[in-house]
């Protein structure tokens, strides 16, 4: 078998922003690193409807060239036990991603929708699960601050991948800093369009992985050469930690790719989990 179990990894970092991101290349925009034999390329990319159509397409130039393509972004895609079956009737993640590509509009400006989005979900529980909005927005079902009580709901606050790493922001956050519900929210529809392309799997939602595989990553998992990096060469760390760890990925043999891909949990078809989580140091040594 080959040294490296994928030819080719991407690893996105996503962003909820409601306006395109600056022209010149910023922080908390969406950044892209590609890493395979030849090199690696990283990219920035102003808006959500720009990124999808270059993530689309290195999903088909991979799958013409039947390469193994594993494509890994950076935001939650599931929620915890009991949340997917409470707001569709299915236990099943994929019916979220069914349900939010069919309510969250997002324009080629990245204008959205995702705090009415919220707020609507919120209304049929009464208050939460999501939490977070700007000063002045009108939601009456979804509070400025966290005041939920996840104990009056079918579903926990966090899910056991949040609960394993402490310093994962909940998935119900939706404004400022650690905002990955937002993430999430913007980037599940994608999610949603990407998996039903023919020839793509996801991880750990499919029992049966294709050549084109997509996960959740979490960089921050590689925080300490990210900042190393960044101190020698003051470059964006956003830029910075899609790099290391496409890179990092890329290099690891099938054996321990056997064992990153391995089911973590029973519930991890429905409530997802962190590729990598628990590698830390094995990805760390890669680079």
């Amino acid at each position: 078998m080959d040294k490296n179990l994928f030819d080719c990894v991407i690893i996105v970092d996503w962003s909820a922003a409601s306006a395109p991101s600056p022209s010149k290349p910023s922080a908390d925009a969406i950044w892209t690193c590609r890493a395979d034999a030849r090199g690696e390329q990283t990219q920035y990319h102003r808006t959500r409807a720009q990124a999808e159509a270059y993530l689309r397409g290195q999903i088909n130039g991979a799958q013409t060239q039947g390469a193994r393509l594993l494509m890994g972004c950076d935001f939650p895609f599931a929620y915890p036990r009991g949340f997917a079956h409470a707001l569709t009737g299915q236990a099943d993640a994929r019916a979220v991603w069914r349900f939010l590509q069919g309510v969250i509009t997002d324009s080629d400006s990245n204008a959205n929708n995702r705090f009415d989005v919220a707020n609507d979900i919120n209304a049929r529980f009464g208050i939460g699960p999501f939490w977070g909005r700007p000063a002045g927005r009108d939601a009456p079902h979804l509070p400025a601050r966290k005041t939920v009580d996840y104990s009056a709901l079918p579903f926990a606050e966090r899910r056991a991948i949040d609960r394993a790493i402490p310093s994962a922001q909940p998935v119900w956050k939706l404004y400022t800093t650690g905002s990955v519900g937002s993430q999430a929210l913007m980037g599940l529809p994608m999610i949603s369009r990407l998996s039903g392309l023919n020839g793509v799997s996801v991880w750990p939602f499919d029992e049966s992985l294709t050549d084109v595989v997509l996960a959740e990553v979490y960089p921050s998992i590689l925080a300490k050469a990210v900042a190393r990096e960044v101190a020698l060469s003051r470059a964006i760390k956003d830029a910075v930690q899609v790099q290391l760890l496409a890179r990092a990925m890329l290099r690891q043999p099938p054996d321990v790719w056997a064992q990153m891909l391995a089911l973590p949990y029973p519930d991890a078809r429905e409530e997802g989990w962190i590729l990598g989580a628990g590698f830390a140091d094995v990805l760390e040594a890669a680079l």
